[in-house]
Parts: structure tokens; sequence; C-alpha cells
């Protein structure tokens, strides 16, 4: 015999223990499956909602149009003119709280997040799970960038292997595809990221895939430590950038003034004259030296001997990307300039 009378009796009882508590677990997860169907009627409801009242308020919109332009303002009361600027107001704060009301339901993926996955529903339905994912994305750009400049350092000054910078190739694109994947999936979730950041990363995992097909040659040796050391510099500046970014969404999140899904960035943003612009140096002189990797690649291409397509493909990603870089920065330099001196009190 296996177990002795008593053991047996002990085993009874928790088998008996385990199928009440298998009876619970049942009635649990059916109860879960109906609050699903539950949940899935009314997010089907309230994004049919929404979609009517966007189309209504579309129509109202033009009914307001037609009423001001077939009656001036001089055939309006003053009553009339406030009630329609009060309804104009009032669907502008609406269309705002439909967005954020859409970040908790469901949606469409874009075309990218389409080709990479299909038609999986991505929307997070909760803000702690939202938080949760927009603070790993924050956590993983920072251990790769800590990554990427360890292997950056090695290639350049430690081993100058060919499979080695290969290796560091796929790397960079690897990280760039995971971040417009993760990027992708946060602007469905209510995270406001500009467009040319994200563009940026398309860019950079361009460039990557042509800087790993780039075969071994005089060509690609000229402009290797050139490369890696601007790489160097980039982690540098990006990790410069992650904490300095991420202390300013901290203050400005506690005080109400920004998204709770807003994200750091590989830029200059508006928010950030909050606090030191220590960072202006740092980031135009990363833009120009794309300039000049840009301007060095397209000498290489004019010298006889260049047989790559890689080198004119490189110098016109790192084009675009200073030109991008460049002039978003300055905008948003510019326009927080402009709007500094629009506050100022002017002196009569």
């Amino acid at each position: 015999m296996l177990f002795s009378p008593s053991g047996f009796t002990e085993c009874v009882r928790e088998w008996e223990d385990l199928e009440k508590n298998y009876q619970q677990i049942q009635d649990t997860h059916r109860l879960y499956k109906q609050k699903l169907e539950e949940v899935t009627r009314l997010q089907d409801s309230c994004s049919g909602a929404i979609s009517r009242q966007r189309k209504k308020l579309r129509e109202l919109r033009l009914s307001l149009e037609e009423c001001k332009e077939n009656h001036p303002t001089p055939k309006l009361s003053p009553e009339d003119v406030d009630a329609i600027a009060g309804i104009e107001s009032s669907m502008n704060e609406r269309a705002h709280a439909f967005s954020e009301m859409e970040a908790f339901l469901p949606q469409k993926n874009g075309l990218y997040l389409k080709l990479v996955l299909g038609n999986v529903n991505v929307t997070l339905l909760n803000k702690q799970s939202k938080f949760a994912y927009k603070d790993e994305y924050e956590k993983f750009k920072l251990v790769l960038t800590v990554i990427l400049f360890v292997f950056s350092f090695t290639c350049r000054f430690l081993f100058s292997y060919r499979a080695l910078d290969a290796l560091f190739n796929f790397l960079l694109v690897w990280y760039y595809c995971t971040l417009t994947i993760r990027e992708s999936i946060l602007i469905s979730n209510g995270s406001r990221i500009k467009g040319w950041w994200v563009f940026h990363h398309y860019v950079s995992t361009f460039l990557s895939g042509v800087m790993l097909t780039w075969p071994e040659g005089a060509l690609y040796q000229m402009f290797r430590n050139q490369f890696l050391t601007y790489c160097l510099y980039q982690s540098f500046v990006q990790f410069l950038q992650y904490y300095y970014q991420s202390g300013c969404l901290y203050r400005l999140r506690a005080l109400g003034e920004r998204h709770n899904m807003d994200v750091t960035v590989e830029g200059f943003q508006s928010w950030m004259w909050r606090g030191l612009t220590f960072l202006l140096p740092f980031l135009f002189f990363g833009h120009f030296w794309q300039l000049y990797n840009g301007i060095t690649l397209f000498r290489m291409f004019q010298l006889p001997e260049c047989k790559e397509w890689q080198v004119a493909m490189c110098g016109c990603s790192y084009m675009v990307l200073f030109m991008g870089n460049f002039f978003t920065t300055l905008g948003v330099v510019y326009q927080k300039y402009m709007n500094n001196q629009d506050n100022k009190p002017k002196s009569f």
C-alpha cells in the first residue's frame, strides 16, 4: 500500500477541497466570459454612438456656418452670436473628449501595424496597463541605448571585424524596427508622439539596414570610424535626453500640464523650456554631424572607385535625418521664442 489509512484520508479530504475549489474556478471563469461579452457589447455600443454623434456634429457645424453666411453678423442679435460661439466652443471640447474616450476603446490598426501584426487589437483597456506599457517602452530605450553605446565603443576602439560591425548594424535594425512597432501601439493607446519622431525611426531603420548590407572594402573602411564615432555620440546624447526629458515630464505630469502617455523623444520639445536648455547644443551638434556624414558620403560617391550603391543611399538617409531633425528642432525653438516675446509685458 502506498498510503496508510490516515494518509489516504487526508488525500481524500484534499481532493474534495480541490473539487470545491475547481467548481468555484469554473463559476468565476463563466462569470468572466459573461462580463467579457458585456464589455464587448458596451465597446461596440460606445464606438457606434461616438461615430454617430461625430457625424451629427459635423452636420451641425456646417449648418452653423451656413447660418453665419446667410445671416451676417449685423442681422444676428448679440445673443445669437454668443450662442453660436458657445456651441462651437462646446463642439471643440467634445471632440477632445471623444479622443480621450476612444483611447480606451478598441480601434482599427494603422497601415504599419496591419502589415506587421494584422488586425490584432492592441488597445489596452485600463490606465494601469497603458502606463505599464509606456514605462516598459522607456526602460527598453534606456537599456538598448546603453548596450549600443558599449557596442559602438567596442567596435570603434577595441575590435575591427566586419562580422562584429554587421552584428552591431543588425542590432540597430532590430532596435529601430521594435521602436516603430512599440510607438505605433503607444499612439493607438493615446500617446501623442509627433509625426517626425516616428518617421525618424523609419529612416533610421532603413539607414541601418543599408549599412548592414554594405560589403567590406576600401570605401567602407574609409567611413567606418566616422560612423561608429557618430553612433557613440548619438547614444551618449540619447542617454542624456532620457534622464533630462523623463525628469521634465514627471514634473509636468504632476502639475497636470502634460498627458500621462507622453514619452521621451530624440529631439527638443516645447515643454523642455520649463527646465534647462543645455541639451540644445548637443542636439544641434548631432544634427550637423548628420549633415557632415551625408556630405562625406556624397563625396565618396563621386570617387572613381566607388561601385557600392550603399554609399548614395546612406548619404541620402543622413541628409533626410539632418533636414528633419534640424528644422523640427529649429521650429520648436522659434515657436517658443515667439510665444515668450508675446507674453512679455509691453511698455508704453
